[in-house]
This record gives structure tokens, C-alpha cells and sequence, in this order.
């Protein structure tokens, strides 16, 4: 998973948090100059391993596989200008013109603006003050970290933003679009409903 966090050029430091130890990842990173972390496995881990390391005074959180389209950066200093305060996700969006990639990043737009429940896919755009406030990401959940955090965000902290973050399809394509949003919420449910989260991950990646 891989982060950054902006300052004056809106972007002057890029941390990849990776658990893997792959030699592709860390040649990327000396290729690009990029902060490179080999932290314990998980994605809170990973997460919360980055941001202890960032220093800026925001921290835009984003999967390896999801890309940002072009507005990204007007989104988000507009954001900082209008509602400090808050956190912000993008809306989603998958590499795919089917019909089952846009009911899917659909319900998770209309999810988000509801509820205030994006997927991780979603990116997460946040002050280092607020993040430090809420307890960021734990580091101790293997999964359901991105469900952790906006909870203790709050609806009323969290802003859906215009620009788009585009994310893989590949996981969708091999299951089914139907079958992979059907085991997501399954596992969302018996979250909410409190099953241990280590139960879920060995359910998860049985």
C-alpha cells in the first residue's frame, strides 16, 4: 500500500508501506526517490507503520492498485481550503466499462454519501492533526481497517469528493461482480454484528 503526504508542491513525499520484501517494490522505490517501509503484514500494519513515518501536515492514503484522474489536485486543495476540519475519499471508480463496475462503484459513491462508509479503494485524504486525534488506522486489524477508521471518523467528519479514484477490477472479473460485492458485504456484516476480525480473515483469505 503506498501513501504520501503533501506539503508546499502539493505532494514532497511519497512512503510505499509494503509487507512483502518483493525486490521489484524496492527497486521502484530507489527509482523514484520514494520512502520506502517494510512493515509487519496487514493492512493496518502497513497503514499505520506510514503514517508514523509521514511528516506533512496531511496524509493522502492510497492502494498500490488504484489510480487518481486527472482534478485530483484541484479536489483536494479545494478541500483544504473550504473544510479543514474534515477527511475526504474519492469517489469510485473501477478500470473496467461494464455494467456490474458501474453498479458496484455506484453503491459505493451512494454508500459514502449516505452512510459515510467508502471503501479503502476510496482513498483516504486526512490532517495529520485529525488523524492523530481519532487514533488513525490500527495496526493490530489484518483487514476492516478502512470500516475502523471512518467510524471513528464520524459521517459528519467525512466528505465525498468530485474527483475520481480508479481502482482494479481484476478481483471483480475473476469472482463476478455479484459474487465479490455479495462476500464483502458478508464480511461487513458480521464486522458490524462484532465477530473477531481475526475469524473474518482467515474466513477471508480461506
Amino acid at each position: 500500500m503506498s501513501f504520501v503526504t503533501g506539503s508546499d508542491s502539493f505532494f514532497s513525499e511519497v512512503i510505499v508501506s509494503d509487507a512483502s520484501e518483493k525486490d521489484e517494490v524496492k527497486a521502484l522505490a530507489r527509482r523514484y526517490s520514494l520512502t520506502h517501509l517494510c512493515s509487519q503484514p496487514g493492512r493496518g500494519a502497513q497503514l499505520a507503520a506510514g503514517a508514523a513515518q509521514a511528516a506533512g501536515e496531511w496524509i493522502l492514503f492510497l492502494h498500490s492498485d488504484t489510480q487518481l484522474v486527472d482534478g485530483w489536485q484541484q479536489a483536494l486543495a479545494k478541500h483544504v481550503d473550504s473544510t479543514p476540519h474534515r477527511a475526504a475519499v474519492f469517489r469510485l471508480a473501477f478500470n473496467a466499462p461494464s455494467f456490474g463496475a458501474r453498479l458496484v462503484a455506484g453503491w459505493a459513491n451512494f454508500r459514502t454519501r449516505l452512510f459515510g462508509l467508502p471503501y479503502g479503494d476510496q482513498g483516504l485524504f486526512i490532517s495529520n492533526q485529525l488523524y492523530q486525534e481519532i487514533g488513525g488506522f490500527d495496526p493490530h486489524l489484518p483487514l476492516m481497517e478502512d470500516v475502523d477508521i471512518v467510524r471513528k471518523l464520524g459521517r459528519e467528519r467525512l466528505r465525498l469528493l468530485s474527483a475520481r479514484a480508479v481502482t482494479s477490477a481484476e478481483k471483480y472479473k475473476k469472482d463476478g461482480w455479484f459474487k465479490r460485492s455479495l462476500r464483502h458485504f458478508k464480511f461487513f456484516f458480521l464486522y458490524q454484528s462484532g465477530k473477531s476480525v481475526r475469524d473474518i480473515y482467515q474466513d477471508y483469505y480461506r
